[in-house]
């Protein structure tokens, strides 16, 4: 059960809980439930929070607009000083706080960091969550940080919430695509590696390697070719060999790549698994099971029979003696649980992966893995350009890193050139950085996690619609607005009673539940469509609530106060997003 840490929900549920107890004649619902059931109030003239009373319509016998009624009747007899009113609109009671309360509950300890220490949950599993699996020996592109954002950002968001999480990535480093590319290279490349962007570089050679043998299929070459791709993945598991060291050497080349992207995200991972680390025990874990009959061995190679689960036959061993990736995946499951004493296993995995998973979950049910039940796919769609999905076989994507240095080049020459001067240029470098980075990040995170992603750059830096840039900006014009004034003595809630006040803290005092429930249903879109929304109300209340000419010195000092409240909680959500909130924009 969760601890209710939102303190205006908390109180209203306490409230309530008597009065429904008194009508139903016995206790119907916990506060705990009730707190649970408050939505925002659609309207805001009618009230904050809306509770909706189907849920009590059998247990009371009564149709649920006359249940709101006979509630609101209850409440409105004996009105505590924070409640100012509650109204029954159809099936629903509206309920209203004072913006006393609304100061001293939500203002308050956002002004002063209480409001982000609390403890938001006692459910806290001790949780792996894989992300980010690029291979080496390709080029790392913009389709991969989906990937990439999702799991830090959700990495982030639950280790918000006190919950115990490792971080942990898991690069392709053998297999098929490093075979082709060292093939390539040994063989057929006319050049000298370059003295820098050696990993962007091998990702090229990969492209030559897949069109090369597939020109070379069905010629005299191909059989050829197979028998050499072989003998390559044979010498990387038997750690021995030219093609060995070369993997050695070439593989360092990607890993430096990854963690030049990874620098640039601020992502950073707890453990960092191999797909080399499981290759040669996950073929020994994999004749084990088979010598204790729980494999079988199918024209020369071993799987098992998965066919009762409708999942087909999960190949594990192939002919020539070589594993796949479901064995890798099943002997990195028992890693995982066995290193670090998990409760939960989420592989944040695209949906093209979804059979695969499901082999692997089941082989490991099937050998009498007690934690496979504990292991989870959390699925996305993938990223594509406006012409379409990218490939690195095909070779039509854009490196990540060039990307990126394009889109700090767009950003300088459109935002921050004028600033030439008065900014250092080390500012400029600075802030062009994270707003390329809030672009990336906001965009990949943005979308429900079942949706296809257009990548579009000159979209996705646009300072007026739904970016991350904008945040940024509405957050930086605030700073800039209240830093003209000095900081306010006292809060003066009580005089934050226009429409656009109202609104701007009832979205303040909902930002916890918001960031709890994204974090234990491993989705983000709730969290950006927040953060885009209190910077729409920011901008409502800026246009219709004068700070400079408030009516009151009392009332300017409660308007600063509920603008700096806005920054900090647009500061502290885009974190929780991987998104960093420059000082001016």
């Amino acid at each position: 059960m969760d601890l209710q840490h939102n303190l205006a929900t908390r109180a209203l549920a306490e409230l309530l809980e008597p009065a429904i107890t008194e009508l139903a004649g016995q206790k119907t619902l916990s506060t705990y439930e009730i707190a649970q059931s408050f939505a925002e109030a659609p309207q805001i003239e009618l009230g904050h929070f809306a509770f909706a009373t189907f849920p009590l319509a059998r247990a009371l016998k009564l149709a649920p607009p006359m249940i709101a009624q006979k509630l609101a009747e209850a409440l409105n007899t004996q009105t505590p000083p924070w409640l100012k009113s509650a109204v029954a609109a159809g099936p629903y009671l509206n309920l209203k706080l004072t913006s006393e309360a609304y100061g001293e509950w939500v203002l308050a300890p956002i002004l002063n960091g209480d409001y982000f220490k609390k403890d938001l949950t006692k459910l806290r599993p001790k949780t792996m969550i894989e992300y980010s699996q690029p291979n080496t020996h390709k080029v790392l592109h913009v389709g991969h940080m989906r990937n990439l954002c999702l799991g830090d950002a959700l990495v982030r968001l639950s280790r918000y919430a006190n919950q115990e999480v490792i971080a942990a990535t898991y690069p392709g480093d053998v297999g098929t695509h490093v075979a082709k590319t060292l093939w390539y290279l040994k063989n057929h490349c006319p050049s000298q590696a370059p003295e820098t962007g050696k990993g962007a570089w091998l990702g090229e050679l990969y492209t030559l390697a897949t069109h090369k043998l597939e020109d070379e299929k069905g010629t005299e070459k191909e059989a050829q070719n197979r028998t050499e791709l072989t003998a390559i993945l044979k010498q990387l598991e038997e750690k021995s060999g030219e093609y060995y060291t070369l993997w050695v050497e070439t593989r360092e080349w990607s890993l430096n790549l990854m963690n030049e992207a990874y620098d640039w995200a601020n992502v950073k991972f707890d453990r960092w698994f191999y797909e080399s680390e499981v290759d040669g025990p996950s073929l020994k874990l994999m004749q084990d099971y088979l010598a204790k009959g729980l494999l079988v061995r199918d024209q020369g190679a071993v799987g098992m029979d998965l066919s009762e689960d409708d999942l087909g036959f999960c190949l594990l061993i192939k002919t020539d003696g070589t594993g796949l990736y479901a064995t890798k995946d099943v002997a990195l499951a028992k890693k995982k649980f066995e290193e670090f004493g998990i409760e939960k296993n989420i592989y944040i995995v695209d949906n093209r992966q979804a059979r695969h998973f499901k082999q692997v979950f089941k082989v490991l049910e099937k050998i009498g893995f007690e934690q496979a039940k504990n292991c989870y796919h959390l699925q996305y769609d993938v990223v594509e350009l406006p012409d379409g999905a990218m490939s690195s076989r095909k070779g039509n994507i854009v490196p990540l890193m060039t990307l990126i240095h394009q889109m700090e080049e767009t950003i300088t020459e459109r935002y921050l050139e004028k600033y030439r001067g008065q900014w250092s240029d080390e500012e400029i470098k600075k802030t062009a950085t994270q707003v390329a980075a809030g672009a990336i990040k906001y965009g990949m995170i943005r979308m429900d996690n079942q949706r296809k992603i257009v990548f579009d750059m000159n979209e996705w830096l646009k300072l007026d619609g739904e970016t991350g840039p904008y945040l940024q900006y509405v957050h930086a014009r605030i700073l800039s607005m209240v830093e003209k004034f000095e900081k306010p003595t006292q809060l003066h809630a009580e005089h934050l009673t226009h429409i656009s006040e109202e609104r701007l803290l009832v979205k303040l005092s909902r930002f916890n539940d918001i960031m709890l429930f994204a974090a234990q249903n491993l989705k983000t879109v709730g969290v950006c469509s927040y953060l885009f929304e209190l910077g729409k109300l920011f901008n409502q209340f800026y246009a219709e609530c004068s700070i400079s000419h408030a009516p009151t010195e009392e009332i300017k000092q409660a308007r600063l106060s509920l603008a700096r409240a806005t920054a900090i909680t647009m500061k502290q959500g885009l974190e929780l997003c991987g998104i960093e909130a420059p000082r001016r924009m």
